[in-house]
């Protein structure tokens, strides 16, 4: 079946728009969100597998696991079934039309570890305490730079000693040179998962002011001045990596 044909495929973009306003995470974009995640994100499903084994190995008996930008719950799901110890699940999203979702796709699925979800603007205080996992997945990129620093400061405080953050993001090469042929490569993969170049402008267009990407580099520091002395890289391709940070015991 072609993707155009697919229920609940991406086509948000695939009409002519007289101005692309800003990207938001409501009611359209959460419908067709799963669908637009694979197609836009070169391994997104691979990521997700990760990030489930990594948390697995880092989750601990009686504390918590948070899912910050939790969206339809894809990273709920993976982690759950490699889980084998006894802990609670938190997803926390702005879009309350995401947790709608999520709730309802856990339900789907069986989900049957307690879990709770939580709307809240990452801007604000973020409720984070006995954590042993927290997962930022695609998530604070969209939050605007001047916060980014006490979110993953509050994200510190919340982690018990020997707990981890796992980050994925959209990001920058070092270099000028390096960062336009990324971006190259990129708009290809979404040219070969049957994305059209109106689609591709448009939506380059509606993220320009909402999701701002920083440098591999830049992300290691902000995580190192937010307390977490180790960090290490554990997914790249081109413009999108995964980085683990540890809070010392």
């Amino acid at each position: 079946m072609e993707i155009s044909e697919k229920t609940n495929a991406d086509q948000v973009f695939k009409g002519q728009l007289t101005k692309a306003s800003d990207f938001k995470f409501g009611p359209t974009v959460v419908n067709v969100f799963d669908d637009m995640v694979e197609r836009s994100v070169p391994y997104y499903l691979e990521m997700q597998r990760m990030l489930a084994e990594i948390t697995a190995d880092h989750a601990t008996k009686d504390q918590l696991i948070y899912d910050l930008g939790c969206s339809t719950g894809t990273t709920l799901i993976e982690v759950d079934k490699l889980l084998d110890s006894d802990v609670r699940f938190i997803g926390i999203d702005e879009s309350n039309e995401m947790l709608e979702k999520c709730d309802k796709k856990l339900k789907e699925v069986g989900f049957k570890r307690p879990y709770e979800l939580i709307s809240c603007d990452l801007h604000q205080q973020v409720p984070i305490s006995n954590g042993s996992v927290v997962i930022l997945c695609l998530t604070l990129q969209f939050v605007r730079p001047l916060y980014r620093e006490r979110l993953l400061r509050n994200i510190y405080q919340g982690l018990n000693p020997g707990g981890v953050l796992l980050l994925v993001e959209k990001v920058l090469a070092e270099s000028s040179i390096f960062n336009r042929d990324f971006i190259k490569y990129y708009y290809n993969y979404k040219r070969r998962n049957q994305y059209s170049e109106l689609e591709i402008s448009q939506k380059r267009e509606a993220l320009e002011n909402v999701l701002i990407p920083y440098k591999l580099s830049e992300n290691i520091l902000l995580l190192k001045e937010a307390g977490f002395a180790d960090c290490e890289v554990f997914f790249k391709w081109y413009n999108f990596a995964g980085l683990i940070a540890y809070k010392r015991a």
